[in-house]
This record gives structure tokens, sequence and C-alpha cells, in this order.
């Protein structure tokens, strides 16, 4: 096993073969990759509340895959499931990289809390965009179309946009159909934490966050710096970014892991 071994988290509704191009250039970097192809779409780990079982899969599947303590990298949804499986289980992380991952302020967990007990929170989340959205095509071509056509994809890299419709589809009978699960995506949303992490987190972490998402706020960069001594840093692009920038974010999240890994040989020695 080699000592750069990255696991990687995607983000919710693509699935983790669509960042080819983005493990591609950290392969340059020397990295090995590895990835769980679909989170939640494992009947023993259902989406539930506060993603605990998500959570539980991701360690479940590092406890397996490796021998070794891994760097964690999650995308959105899979970098918060890094940090939490991180803070859970230590001893299997040595470093984690969240790039523009929800971390939610003590203010923004009360509010998640009473839209999922008030019913609103299809409104504050990705969920009420996805509900009713369009999965099934009659071909590729028009699948493209439909894809280029969406501001969230508006940006992507040629590349990376080719590799979606790739490992994102799937063929049937009637053309072609998202590969990720339209109601477990939903769920995902309508379930995001509105609880503090278990327990403190000791393992070296950093957040990469898009110039112009707007999911990784002032308050929420501030946040992380202070209570998890978090290393951040702006990147080009939005929340979309290792999409849009992939050779930039491999390159972004190169620079961080050794800053990281300093970081935590100098805690251990202290």
């Amino acid at each position: 096993m080699s000592s750069t071994q990255i696991h990687f988290s995607h983000a919710n509704g693509f699935p983790a073969p669509s960042y080819r191009q983005l493990f591609k250039h950290l392969g340059d970097h020397g990295y090995n990759i590895g990835y769980l192809d679909q989170h939640g779409h494992n009947p023993r780990f259902p989406v539930n509340d506060n993603w605990e079982h998500l959570v539980a899969e991701l360690i479940h599947t590092v406890r397996q895959r490796y021998q070794q303590p891994v760097i964690a990298v999650g995308h959105s949804l899979g970098g918060f499931l890094s940090l939490s499986a991180a803070s859970q289980q230590p001893q299997l992380f040595r470093a984690v990289v969240m790039l523009d991952s929800p971390l939610l302020t003590r203010m923004d967990q009360t509010v998640v809390m009473l839209a999922k007990r008030l019913g609103f929170i299809d409104r504050i989340t990705p969920a009420g965009r996805t509900q009713g959205r369009r999965s099934s095509w009659p071909d590729r071509d028009q699948a493209q179309a439909y894809f280029a056509s969406k501001s969230l994809f508006k940006y992507f890299e040629p590349a990376c946009l080719h590799d979606y419709l790739t490992y994102g589809l799937q063929e049937n009978k009637q053309g072609v159909s998202l590969r990720y699960d339209v109601a477990t995506e939903l769920k995902i949303y309508r379930t995001i934490p509105h609880l503090p992490l278990r327990t403190k987190l000791t393992v070296p972490t950093a957040l990469l966050f898009g110039q112009h998402s707007r999911v990784v706020a002032h308050r929420h960069r501030r946040m992380i710096t202070g209570r998890y001594r978090a290393l951040v840093r702006e990147v080009s692009g939005g929340h979309m970014f290792p999409f849009e920038h992939p050779k930039e974010t491999a390159e972004q999240i190169h620079h961080v892991i050794s800053h990281l890994l300093m970081r935590g040989e100098y805690a251990v020695s202290a």
C-alpha cells in the first residue's frame, strides 16, 4: 500500500468515477485513488437522518479496503462524510481535505432542525430542485444537450462533462437514465445533519472552497478555522470546481496535503 493513498468520496448525485479527470491529475502527483462508487446505495447502510449510516458506510469501506491510514478527500457531501468519519475513527485517517463541503454553524444547525420538523427542508436545500427533475432521455446526445444547458454544468471542462455522461448514466430499454438513484439523492438532501460532530476532531484537516460558491460562506470558513483548526484555501470556480478546474484542483489538493502531513508529523513528535 502506498503512503500516498487517497480515499475519495463524491458529491451527492455524482458517482465517483465521474471525477476521472481529477483522479488522473492527482495520479500525476503520485497518489493512488480509491473510492466507493455510489454512497447511499448499499441496503446495509440506508440513508437516515444526520447521515449517520452514510458515515458508517465510509468507515466500513476504509476499514475493509486499506491496511494503513489514508488521506480522505471529499467533495460536498463526501467532504462532510470524510470529516465525520475521521472524528469518529481518527486512526483510519492521516488527513482530511474537503472540497466545498456544507459545514453548518450552530445557527445553521438550528434552522435545519426546524426545517425538518416543520416540513420546509426542501426550500433550503437542493431537494426542492431535485424532486421531479428529469432522469431519463431517449439517447445520450439528448442527455448531453440537457445537461449542457443547465447552470450547474455550465462551466464543466468538456472532458469532465463527458465523464459524467459516461459514468453517471446507464442504458435501458427507453434510452438512458441517471445511474444515481434520484430518490436516494433526494433523501440525502432532506437528512442533512443538524447535529455537531460526535467527538473532537484530531486529524489534520483542510477545506478548499470555490471562489464563486454559495455553499461555503464566510461564517462557515471562520467556524471551521476556529473550531477545527483547519487550513482554508480559496480556489477558482464555483461549487463544482473539481469538474470545472480538475488540474488546478489536484494541484491545490496536493499542496494542502503536503502541509497537513507536515502538521500531523509535528503533532506526533511534539
